[in-house]
């Protein structure tokens, strides 16, 4: 999982990325591509 200080870089590398907010962090999550997961922080 990468950490990144923006998450809008890491949203728009594959359609099905999406944007979830878990416990005051953000994560970038693919079911399909799991290798491109991010969190913010």
């Amino acid at each position: 999982m990468k950490v990144r200080c923006s998450l809008k870089s890491a949203k728009t590398r594959d359609k099905n990325c999406k944007i979830v907010r878990r416990k005051g962090r953000v994560y970038v999550i693919n079911k399909l591509k799991p290798k491109l997961k991010a969190k913010q922080g």
